[in-house]
């Protein structure tokens, strides 16, 4: 019996546009995606060109190997800590997770210690996007860092590293890496022509956005 089929293609696939869309390189970044207490991640150092649906591990929510054959990401810890411990901010089931190396948003990173807000399409996110404090990849204390920015909010920035957004469903999770992407490139042109500095919408009207996206789209 194949445990997650339908998981590890979604994780396979989205993996690969993760390099169309130019959100990683090579091997960086990963995604899960959770079903019941199982977890379909993406492997460690395969390149996602020639990844497959079975080289997809899962996982259980201790962080064994229940099917495959290859390592999971060396971030498993992020991964399982934020379904351990994270709760949406409306109460919506964890079930994906997406990090990425996004050149603009890595940038940013360097810079601030949240994501300005220079469009309101930030509360795509979250009424605050915070940047989680520098640690090794793969450590309990990245995990540690990341669990407190994302506090009250779907992602954040990981200081010189990259990016981490969950939604329930992949597609959730994946648009808004896109979107924190697409955020701060606006924030580097706007900043790259020099003074004046940007002007940034002010911390009550991404709130509003964040509370008025709720309600958007078809129901």
């Amino acid at each position: 019996m194949v445990l997650l089929e339908d998981e590890r293609s979604l994780v396979c696939s989205y993996a690969q546009r993760m390099v169309d869309d130019g959100l990683v390189v090579g091997t960086s970044g990963n995604i899960s995606m959770r079903k019941d207490n199982l977890v379909a991640v993406t492997p460690s150092g395969v390149p996602y060109i020639s990844l497959t649906p079975a080289d997809i591990p899962v996982i259980d929510m201790g962080g064994a190997v229940v099917d495959g054959s290859l390592n999971p990401t060396s971030e498993l810890p992020i991964h399982l800590s934020v379904y351990w411990d994270v709760v949406d901010p409306d109460n919506q089931p964890v079930t994906s997770i997406v990090h990425t190396h996004a050149p603009h948003a890595t940038a940013v990173s360097t810079l601030a210690n949240e994501v300005p807000a220079i469009h309101y399409l930030l509360a795509t996110v979250g009424p605050v996007v915070r940047v989680a404090r520098y640690a090794t990849y793969g450590t309990p204390e990245l995990a540690s860092s990341v669990l407190e920015a994302l506090q009250g909010s779907r992602g954040c920035l990981m200081a010189n590293h990259g990016t981490l957004t969950y939604g329930s469903g992949i597609e959730a999770a994946y648009d808004r890496a896109r979107q924190l992407e697409w955020v701060c490139r606006v924030f580097l042109l706007a900043r790259s022509v020099g003074s004046p500095d940007p002007n940034l919408l002010p911390p009550e009207e991404i709130k509003n956005v964040f509370d008025k996206l709720r309600g958007y789209g078809q129901l």
